[in-house]
């Protein structure tokens, strides 16, 4: 199996022997910052795309295809775009908050995508508390949406962000008991143990019905969390304009555009580390050849693989369902998730304890 531990180890030795301990770490977070950012740009100009591409497919469209060869150029003019659009100054908006809400949007994403194991030994950090770290930072922004609606003195853009604000706040405790049920199976917060954990078989397989419905409910209550359909009442343009992003333009408003899916990335990549084995290949008992063929693929294609899989379930969930009220929404989490999630943990915690799973 492709371990990238060694290459990580290898490149800290060499800057340690050719500088202090201090320059050391420093090049090092450079290194990995870099990184980060050029992998946060291309994919979240390939899911811009692939949206694009997937609606169209829905609708029997083509989608982009005059910019480049079948239109993969269209998102690369559209960032130039918004580059070059003119940043409008809105009167009697609070200049400082406003000017900070896209920051705060944007590094919380960055932050969450830190923790995600991408390959065996291929990770910013790999912190034993992961899953907590993880949707504790994810939270954060929530502030920057509700920063950018009160800010811009506007009365859409304050439902807006109320609305978001409501809704976050109400899924995050669906989403965090959906990873809680998968965290009592796997005996660990820390992502790449719930990873190594899945050698044998995926969690999704050997949880049981619990771990499949965890998934579901996961799914169905991280697309609310990330404001996007049918659950995107905070951007309902047929109501709010544009919602708690109405008064942005340029380079602010493309913080918002790219943050919502690189959400939707870290999102998905949780739901394939936790629930499909992250980077571990797909194994079958003991089919030895079958299982020394999987892993001839590296670990990062897995990786890959699986996260674009749950990132087509939400486009395609998407572009099937048709916009909730705001009752309904909060409705569907209270009424009917919450409870579902309350009964599945303890549903886990009995087949764990009476050693029932795989």
């Amino acid at each position: 199996m492709f371990d990238f531990a060694p290459l990580t180890k290898w490149i800290d030795t060499v800057l340690h022997n050719a500088m202090s301990p201090f320059w050391a770490v420093v090049v090092e977070m450079l290194i990995v910052g870099v990184l980060i950012l050029l992998f946060y740009a291309l994919i979240g100009l390939f899911l811009v795309y692939a949206e694009r591409k997937v609606c169209a497919f829905m609708q029997n469209r083509l989608g982009p295809n005059r910019v480049g060869p079948f239109g993969l150029f269209q998102t690369i003019a559209d960032l130039v775009k918004l580059l070059l659009v003119e940043l409008v100054p809105i009167r009697n908006a609070d200049k400082f908050l406003f000017n900070l809400a896209p920051f705060i949007v944007i590094t919380a994403s960055f932050m969450a995508i830190a923790a995600i194991p991408f390959a065996k030994g291929l990770h910013a950090i790999d912190l034993n508390i992961g899953i907590f770290y993880v949707i504790a930072v994810s939270a954060m922004g929530v502030i920057g949406i509700l920063l950018a609606g009160w800010a811009s003195n506007n009365k859409y853009s304050l439902i807006g962000a109320m609305r978001s604000g409501a809704q976050i706040v109400s899924y995050e405790l669906s989403v965090g008991l959906s990873l809680i049920t998968m965290v009592i199976l796997a005996g660990s917060m820390q992502l790449s143990v719930i990873v190594e954990g899945q050698a044998t078989g995926w969690f999704i397989f050997k949880g049981h019905i619990p771990a499949f419905i965890a998934f579901i409910v996961f799914l169905v209550a991280s697309t609310a969390e990330t404001n996007r359909g049918p659950f995107d009442l905070a951007e309902a343009e047929s109501e709010l304009t544009a919602g708690y992003h109405t008064e942005y333009s340029g380079i602010k408003f493309a913080f918002f555009f790219l943050a919502e899916y690189m959400n939707m990335f870290i999102v998905a990549s949780i739901a394939a580390t936790v629930f499909l084995g992250g980077w571990m290949p797909f194994h079958v008992g003991n089919w030895d050849g079958f299982n020394a063929v999987m892993d001839f693929i590296p670990p990062f294609v897995w990786y890959i693989v699986k996260t674009f899989f749950v990132v087509f379930l939400m486009m395609w969930f998407k572009w099937t369902f048709p916009r909730l009220r705001i009752d309904q929404l909060l409705t569907l989490e209270w009424k009917y998730l919450l409870p579902i999630n309350l009964v599945n943990v303890l549903i886990m915690a009995f087949i764990v304890l009476m050693g029932w799973h795989f």
